[in-house]
């Protein structure tokens, strides 16, 4: 599978946040975090002091307002689903060339696996470290929505 939509971001990107590769529900609607039951946006509205956004243009919106620029380490691998545990055949998307066009200082890792392929796969091209951060995904169920907002805001200060 291809990564089909670019990254969002701009010049005045400071911070960039790093998934593994579009889910199912993503891949579908062409966007980041689609899922009904991913609580990125949720978590990114919280530490911004903006209400959920309802659509893919008020996502965008917050993000970039926010110095917010969000991509996936993966450009193309073979997965099951959306499932990351699947993910064979790695190849990476060009972070640095992001980083080259963007005053982003800081990158995060939605969860372990986006955090594991960003080493494995980028770190050797950008020379810069990532910071671990607890997964959205529903599939991190034993971690709630507040216990979320408070370790990214740990983190992250917008």
């Amino acid at each position: 599978m291809i990564h089909t939509f670019e990254p969002v971001y701009d010049e005045k990107s400071k911070i960039l946040i790093l998934g593994t590769f579009p889910s199912v529900k993503s891949r579908a609607s062409g966007f980041y975090y689609q899922h009904p039951q991913n609580r990125f946006w949720k978590v990114i509205s919280a530490l911004a002091g903006w209400p959920t956004p309802g659509t893919i243009e008020e996502q965008k919106t917050m993000l970039l307002e926010n110095h917010i620029a969000v991509w996936d380490v993966i450009y193309s691998c073979d997965i099951n689903g959306s499932s990351d545990s699947s993910i064979k055949n790695v190849v990476s998307n060009d972070i640095r060339a992001l980083l080259n066009k963007s005053a982003i200082k800081t990158i995060y890792a939605n969860g372990g696996k986006a955090y594991e392929l960003y080493n494995r796969y980028c770190y050797q091209e950008t020379n810069k470290e990532i910071i671990k951060l607890p997964s959205t995904s529903p599939a991190n169920a034993s971690c709630s929505l507040e216990k979320l907002v408070a370790h990214w805001g740990e983190e992250i200060r917008l």
